[in-house]
């Protein structure tokens, strides 16, 4: 592929999405709520292609492709037991806006600090979240580097598309917020979803059609369409894999913070029908992906550069692999930008408030801002060990981040839960987590997902029933959800 016309159409993706970005700039920008939420007016169909580029991003169309290339068919289950964690949006969705409606709540950590009545819930949350969010982003910049460097023949260097893809996260999310994050995001899904779905068409056709398809990758690897295949998903591998991703809907702040953002109920539930159309097309398009260049391209040393080869090949026109190239490099940039306005609204306002209890909304705001390229540069940084398959180094985040689960559920469905139970189950499972992760440990062949939702759900329950409940506080939330939930008909 030529490097002229990569730059190029960088050039003049960079040039519409700051166009774009500068045009959200309406509404204000100069509260918490308005640069970080978005004022809560987000209408249903920004809302949905907003939430799928920030939910499908580097982890698809390079992470998701590249375990297909490396486990087969397994990979495909793999991702749809994700699609079923998303009906945890239709539960969880509707509470998370009421409450944070009535309650003014700006991110996930403050919502449970409030309904466990305990600053150090807050502050111990979204340390969690920032201990295992930053991996993450360095994730989508690690599939940015690979992208590039593959589709040039490393005329583009990996530092050089990482360097790009910090910066424009950088960028949008200063000019308004989440606002130009959500509008630069519908741009980029539509650009996503309509190129490479024509790819996928050109592909199939170039290798004879779907029985084409199908023959070619029996013929050169029969195993591939078998599970557990050539033994990558074993039982437990898969089930360690797949425990994190299905509760990532609510367990990864970046995406749960958006069920706060929808201007209405009704908007949330277009949301949701949206997310799980594009979410699906955009599954099959990253299997397809990794079966054909299991075809094309055996032996690859790095299965994350299968993407990459495949836009490059001779299979797909030059113009048309450049502009899903960008796509995908636009996808992973919005997942960035939306995880740095998470973490920094979750440090100024889980931790800074926390900590100087007279600072203001502005002072939230300036700290929130001062933090976000704090957090980029850790996440450069993080990304330069270039670590390899991108999906597992996505669950592995998932996997810290699920400790939360237990709290998230308790908040809602049951009033004996305490702070001192949710402070123990996420310290002593992010803990566990960490070490099984930095370590590569695998006790009794579970992986950390398991053993960290597993402990933490014990520890929550256990210390909850030893300690006293905020009951006043807990009747109050969850009776107001429960009776808002029965008179919101379209969520009956």
């Amino acid at each position: 592929m030529s490097t002229v016309l990569v730059w190029g159409t960088i050039g003049v993706y960079i040039a519409f999405a700051l166009v774009i970005a500068f045009l959200s700039r309406n509404g204000k920008q100069n509260s918490m709520t308005g640069y970080f939420l978005g004022e809560r007016k987000l209408n249903g169909f920004v809302s949905a292609l907003s939430y799928s580029a920030t939910t499908y991003s580097a982890f698809m169309l390079v992470g998701l492709a590249g375990l297909t290339y490396s486990g087969g068919i397994g990979a495909f289950g793999f991702e749809i037991i994700y699609f079923m964690g998303v009906s945890l949006v239709a539960i969880f969705g509707p509470r998370f806006w009421l409450v944070g409606k009535k309650y003014g709540y700006v991110t996930p950590s403050e919502m449970l600090g409030d309904r466990y009545e305990s600053k150090w819930v807050a502050i111990i949350t979204a340390l969690a979240s920032c201990l295992f969010l930053i991996p993450y982003s360095a994730v989508q910049l690690t599939g940015i580097g690979y992208l590039l460097q593959g589709v040039t023949n490393n005329a583009i260097p990996f530092t050089t598309g990482v360097v790009i893809a910090t910066i424009l996260a950088l960028v949008f999310s200063y000019i308004a917020g989440i606002r130009s994050v959500a509008w630069t995001d519908s741009l980029q899904s539509l650009m996503m979803i309509i190129t490479s779905t024509i790819v996928v068409i050109l592909i199939i056709n170039g290798l004879g059609g779907l029985g084409g398809f199908f023959h070619a990758i029996e013929s050169s690897d029969p195993q591939a369409l078998a599970v557990p295949g050539n033994g990558f998903f074993d039982f437990w591998t898969f089930l360690g894999l797949t425990l994190p991703w299905f509760f990532f809907s609510i367990s990864n702040p970046q995406v749960s913070q958006r069920l706060f953002m929808p201007a209405s109920l009704k908007s949330m539930r277009h949301m949701l029908l949206g997310f799980l159309i594009f979410g699906f097309i955009y599954t099959i398009v990253s299997v397809v992906w990794g079966f054909s260049a299991s075809v094309l391209f055996p032996g690859l040393e790095n299965a994350d550069l299968a993407t990459p080869m495949l836009l490059s090949s001779e299979h797909v026109p030059p113009l048309l692999g450049v502009i899903v190239m960008v796509g995908i490099m636009a996808a992973a940039i919005s997942t960035i930008d939306s995880i740095m306005l998470t973490l920094s609204s979750i440090f100024s306002r889980d931790v800074f408030r926390n900590v100087k209890k007279d600072a203001n909304d502005k002072q939230q705001l300036m700290v929130g801002k001062l933090v976000i390229p704090i957090i980029a540069i850790l996440a450069f940084l993080f990304a330069q060990l270039q670590l390899d398959l991108i999906a597992v180094l996505s669950v592995s985040s998932s996997a810290g981040l699920i400790v939360v689960v237990p709290a998230i559920i308790g908040a809602f469905f049951w009033k004996k839960g305490t702070a001192a139970g949710v402070i123990v189950s996420v310290l002593v499972g992010s803990v566990l987590v960490f070490i099984l992760e930095f370590f590569q440990l695998i006790p009794l062949g579970l992986k950390s997902g398991i053993w960290g939702i597993f402990v933490s759900a014990v520890l929550f329950i256990v210390i909850s029933l030893l300690t006293n409940a905020p009951w006043g506080k807990a009747d109050a939330f969850i009776g107001y959800v429960r009776e808002q939930m029965k008179t919101r008909k379209m969520y009956r």
